[in-house]
């Protein structure tokens, strides 16, 4: 199957007939760029193997995340996957067919010279975060919290990509960098043991890829082929490649998100 690859803007619709596809390219082990700038990633692996099973080749893009949702609602992209939290309130933008359950993790230097083992401690320390992700939600309402009881707030830094977020953290300007869960281990896992993952992951959702609206007909073919590329094994192959079979999601559902919330 023809896999069409486009590093910057989005393919043309009179280009030709593939399913466009957003991504905010800078989430190892999700999506990332490898050798070469190639693509590479549970989340790429994952939307190829589903372009198989629609019998589509598709275009993937990398695109700002906190502008993929909308990109999807405007119709630049048919599709979006990027290790989006399924949300109630992203579930009111567009629809998700969910794949993947992870949390959210706090990364700290090797010995966890601060203490730290949950958001409650992160008041008053410099953090920093990809804007738009629902880390900086949470952040930001945990920064209330400490506010309220009489403590220093959160400092936080926020960057348009979770690699720029943590460029920041490896040069010194921040204590901590919170994002979700899979990442933070795979970044603790990858520099040579500099830093460490702090307490347990929080806010358990499942990721989702994003599906217009508007567009019923293509969520259910999508869901229609996750489901195949789960009965195939390819699914649990891509898990225990990237390492994240505990986050297993074998059912295809859709807009799950609302029961993980408050």
């Amino acid at each position: 199957m023809l896999v069409t690859l486009f590093a910057c803007g989005p393919l043309s619709a009179a280009a030709g007939g593939e399913l466009k596809v957003g991504s905010d390219i800078s989430y190892a082990p999700l999506e990332f760029y490898g050798p070469a700038h190639r693509i590479q990633g549970f989340d790429y692996d994952l939307v190829l193997a589903i372009s198989k099973h629609l019998g589509e080749p598709i275009a993937v893009s990398n695109h700002t995340f906190d502008d993929l949702l909308p990109a999807v609602r405007r119709g630049t992209y048919d599709l979006a996957i990027s290790a989006i939290s399924d949300t109630r309130t992203r579930e009111s933008q567009v629809d998700f067919v969910d794949y993947l359950l992870a949390g959210s993790g706090m990364l700290v230097p090797a010995g966890n010279p601060k203490h730290i083992f949950a958001l409650s401690a992160l008041c008053g320390l410099r953090v920093d975060v990809q804007r738009g992700t629902s880390q900086a939600a949470a952040l930001a309402e945990q920064s209330d919290a400490c506010k309220k009881l009489g403590l220093a707030p959160i400092s936080l830094l926020q960057f348009t990509t979770d690699d720029e977020a943590f460029g920041a953290f490896t040069q010194g300007k921040s204590d901590v960098h919170v994002t979700d869960f899979p990442v933070a281990a795979y970044l603790a896992k990858t520099n040579d043991h500099k830093y460490e993952v702090a307490g347990r992951q929080f806010a358990l959702v499942p990721y989702g890829i994003a599906v217009a609206k508007s567009d019923p007909a293509l969520r259910a073919r999508v869901v229609s082929a996750l489901h195949s590329v789960i009965a195939d094994g390819e699914y649990d192959a891509l898990l225990k490649k990237w390492g994240l079979e505990q986050g297993a999601l074998r059912s295809a559902p859709v807009d799950a998100g609302t029961l993980f919330s408050k």
